[in-house]
């Protein structure tokens, strides 16, 4: 039953733990392949919490919102709705901060079917200026550093490189060139990870395609690494070298490319130091 002397007013931190708890049993579930009921879930926490079905579902859009800005995968039916009571911030912490399987997690484990390309590469995103988010904000998203954990991910990273590798046979397979589908290598799991790329491929008309592949469970704004090296290859082998950000990879996986010069399609900041004794 909703609570009239609520309606208009700001949640309380019982409120927001609440549905913050019930957002990511809702995304578990879909990020696992589980069904779930969306209004199963909001019917549950309407009545404990005393709030409209309106304001369940406008907060469920927050969050989402909130965990895009934070390289996160969000769930699919509540689309980020931005303009969020501050306090969500200290609630999303505390539940990520207490659940560090879904905060740092290795999904997906397994490496998905391939079996049309159709829909599946899109544009990338636009080059913007830096926006200024809110401190509460910013301090979520450099704690639960998004670019460290995909780089950790070494599940995910090698899953993303399998997928765009069966794309890449597939392709060639379509464009009816066996000789150039025997040609295709993994090389970061051949060779290892010096080449600057992870797949060496091939356009139909048999140029070298030289693949490094970026993958997240986040969206397609979710920063990621760059080696020195993948950026040296890029610069020496712009005709050929391409990145396949893979993004959204655990729910509905997309590609963008991304073609040298990069610094015309990113903001490429350094972000660490090599600390030696000589």
């Amino acid at each position: 039953m909703v609570d009239e002397e609520k309606i208009g007013r700001p949640w309380n931190d019982d409120e927001l733990d609440a549905i913050v708890a019930d957002y990511f049993s809702m995304l578990r579930a879909e990020l696992s392949l589980q069904p779930y009921v969306k209004s199963h879930h909001s019917a549950v926490l309407m009545k404990q919490i005393g709030r409209t079905h309106r304001s369940v579902e406008f907060k469920h859009q927050n969050i989402s919102a909130v965990l895009e800005e934070m390289g996160f995968p969000w769930i699919t039916g509540y689309k980020p709705k931005r303009n969020y009571q501050a306090s969500i911030f200290g609630a999303i912490d505390r539940y990520l901060s207490s659940n560090e399987d879904i905060a740092y997690g290795q999904l997906p484990p397994r490496v998905l079917a391939v079996s049309d390309d159709a829909g599946m590469f899109v544009n990338a995103p636009e080059l913007q200026l830096p926006s200024d988010r809110p401190w509460q904000l910013e301090r979520l998203v450099r704690k639960f550093d998004a670019v460290e954990r995909d780089l950790r991910n070494r599940t995910l990273g090698r899953a993303g490189e399998e997928f765009v590798l069966a794309i890449e046979k597939k392709r060639l397979e379509k464009f009816q060139r066996p000789d150039l589908l025997k040609r295709v290598r993994w090389v970061s799991a051949e060779d290892g990870d010096g080449a600057g790329y992870d797949i060496l491929s091939f356009d139909p008309d048999g140029r070298e395609r030289l693949i490094e592949v970026k993958t997240t469970n986040g969206a397609a704004r979710t920063p990621f690494f760059l080696s020195e090296n993948e950026r040296q290859r890029a610069a020496a082998s712009a005709e050929s070298w391409r990145l396949y950000r893979v993004h959204s990879f655990a729910q509905k996986p997309r590609i963008f490319q991304i073609i040298p010069p990069l610094d015309e399609m990113l903001h490429l900041r350094p972000d660490t130091w090599r600390a030696s004794f000589s």
